[in-house]
């Protein structure tokens, strides 16, 4: 559960506003899990996303962590992600100050217009080299449920969570992904293997899925065993995951993932 602005230690909100101006009212954000606090901050000098995250005890936690990785990537991705405004650490404390961006989430139902802007920024991030400072690999996520993992290991720049709500497009029809907190180095086709129960999840079928993730050359390239071997391996710690946590997007997710996996083994045979 998120805390509210409040919440936050009087001097970190003083550094903030310091940054972002005067704060006239906020915004809770209604989505998203990777920060303590996330909000949209009202100030003369215009919006604001703030996003911040309490260390733990002895270290950074999960939440920094992904704030750390956030506020790393940000200059290299310039082009597709709100720009970073700053930056800002005090105590246990780290928050980041977001350009924010008034748009509507995509929408990624068959049909939609709005696949073929996912589809130009599945092509812009798999064009942008993988900076060095990108050092998490994607992998490892499933080393616990897979005997090897190496047919994903690369060198290709992943956002990792190309969801609806992370795909923000405005009225002028421009795209931006939002919320870099697992960005990754790994296979690019792994990228769009994330992505597919998404699809599921917009009314797609695992065959129509499949199709349109086709017009991308990392796919098609891609040998099928390894597809299949991420896909086995996403559903099982999918599975696990939902054992231990019981929202029901987890359960959703875990039932999107199966699926999935259930048709590339069907269509194996």
């Amino acid at each position: 559960m998120r805390s509210d602005w409040t919440d936050l230690p009087e001097e970190l909100r003083i550094e903030i506003e310091a940054k972002a101006g005067p704060i006239s009212s906020i915004d809770p954000a209604p989505t998203g899990n990777h920060a303590d606090i996330a909000s949209t901050l009202h100030s003369p000098e215009g919006l604001t996303f703030v996003k911040a995250a309490r260390k733990l005890a002895d270290r950074d936690g999960p939440e920094v962590m992904s704030l750390r990785r956030e506020a790393a990537v940000n200059p290299y991705v310039s082009e597709m992600a709100p720009r970073l405004r700053f930056q800002v650490e005090v105590g246990e404390w780290v928050a980041l100050g977001f350009e924010h961006i008034t748009g509507r989430r995509a929408d990624f139902t068959p049909g939609s217009p709005d696949l073929a802007v996912l589809a130009k920024t599945i092509q812009s991030i798999q064009g942008t080299p993988c900076p060095d400072v990108v050092r998490m690999v994607v992998e490892r996520r499933w080393q616990s449920v897979a005997k090897d993992v190496s047919p994903m290991s690369g060198s290709a720049l992943l956002h990792t969570d190309l969801n609806e709500d992370n795909l923000i497009i405005t009225l002028e029809g421009r795209a931006y992904v939002v919320d870099w907190a697992f960005v990754s180095r790994g296979q690019a086709w792994v990228e769009l293997g994330l992505l597919t129960p998404w699809l599921l999840k917009a009314g797609h079928s695992p065959r129509e899925a499949d199709e349109w993730v086709s017009q991308f050359g990392s796919w098609t390239d891609a040998k099928p065993p390894h597809v299949d071997l991420f896909s086995t391996a996403l559903a099982e710690r999918w599975r696990t995951h939902s054992q231990t946590n019981s929202a029901d997007w987890v359960a959703e997710h875990a039932a999107l993932t199966k699926q999935w996996a259930d048709y590339r083994l069907e269509a194996g045979k």
